[in-house]
């Protein structure tokens, strides 16, 4: 059973960088698609980025395009999500997915 963890969330003032990271176990990592989404209290969850499993192909929301960057190490079964030039407007709670899995969450807040 796939397990999938977040961190690396944290406070961060506009125009400022953060990664996050996906633990993921219990899978064929590097056979596993993911992908990262975002959720704002009352909104629905909205994909972010994501990254295809075996050709490493990865896509973005138009919102963070050429800001973001997915990425994943096989060697360490984690995925990753830079994140640069934040704006308020990305302020959310972000979670990893990959098929029927959904991490807890971190929380990530852009201050003006």
């Amino acid at each position: 059973q796939v397990q999938l963890v977040e961190s690396g969330g944290g406070l961060v003032q506009a125009g400022g960088s953060l990664r996050l990271s996906c633990a993921a176990s219990g899978g064929t990592f590097s056979w596993m698609s993911m992908g990262w989404f975002r959720q704002n209290p009352g909104k629905e969850r909205e994909f972010v980025a994501g990254i295809s499993g075996r050709t490493g192909i990865t896509a973005y929301a138009t919102s963070v395009k050429g800001r973001f960057t997915i990425s994943r190490d096989n060697a360490k079964n984690t995925f990753y999500l830079q994140m640069n030039s934040l704006k308020p407007e990305d302020t959310s709670v972000y979670y990893c997915n990959s098929g029927n899995t959904w991490g807890k969450g971190t929380l990530v807040t852009v201050s003006s």
